[in-house]
């Protein structure tokens, strides 16, 4: 039987992991750089957001 099934269900399983892991990163530095009532912990949040959601292309 062909191994190629379950290479590419955990290959995209482990896809789904890494993706879900970024979104809550971001949304976590999101809701910081929003809610903290710190200005210069709301200016590293937004720093930090800057860099997760950075897309190649943009200089």
């Amino acid at each position: 039987m062909s191994v190629l099934p379950s290479v590419l269900h955990d290959a995209a399983a482990l896809a789904a992991a890494t993706g879900l892991a970024y979104t809550a990163a971001v949304v976590t530095v999101a809701a910081s750089s929003v809610l903290s009532r710190n200005p210069e912990r709301r200016r590293d949040a937004r720093a930090t957001l800057t860099i997760l959601v950075r897309r190649r292309g943009q200089r």
